[in-house]
């Protein structure tokens, strides 16, 4: 029994920490059955012109941009990431939304070879989202990989600010 008892004790435990995760999710605040579930378009992210694609679901939104950097060889590049609306206002779902990202940050041409930095953040997004299309304000703090081409740095280890804006209409 001494030899089971710990076993025992870590089942009962599992079962009474699933039970009571349902009480710690977030709150649904969209209603999808309103609006379209996945919307395509366009935007600028710092230097990034991109397509994008938006998955819009009840706990917010979650997206995708592929692009091309517009300064320098034109180096493709992508984030993705995914936001929550901490605050709405107004009427449809307009609102403050709070999310992460990932991906590159920046490209630059040094010598022959074009330097990507790659990197994430967080993000404060003005969204506004009705059941046609999604506009997206955003201003967040990145920050990504030093990168170093011999002993020259091309890219620092240093948080920095990242303006985007996207247009997207429903499918």
């Amino acid at each position: 029994m001494r030899r089971n008892l710990p076993l025992f004790l870590l089942i009962f435990s599992a079962t009474l920490a699933h039970a009571d995760l349902k009480n710690y999710l977030p709150d649904a605040k969209i209603k999808v059955e309103n609006i379209s579930t996945w919307n395509f378009g366009i935007g600028m992210t710092q230097k990034l012109a991109h397509l994008n694609a938006e998955w819009v679901n009840p706990y917010g939104i979650g997206y995708a941009k592929l692009g091309a950097f517009i300064n320098d060889g034109h180096e493709a590049g992508g984030q993705i990431g995914y936001r929550y609306p901490a605050f709405l206002n107004g009427k449809d779902y307009n609102g403050f939304y709070v999310g992460a990202f990932g991906g590159q940050l920046k490209s630059k041409e040094v010598g022959t070879k074009t330097e990507s930095q790659f990197g994430g953040g967080i993000d404060l997004s003005y969204v506004l989202l009705n059941k046609d299309r999604i506009s997206t304000i955003s201003v967040g703090l990145a920050a990504g990989q030093e990168v170093k081409q011999g002993d020259y740095v091309v890219y620092e280890s240093k948080p920095e600010l990242q303006f985007s804006y996207t247009l997207s209409f429903g499918f």
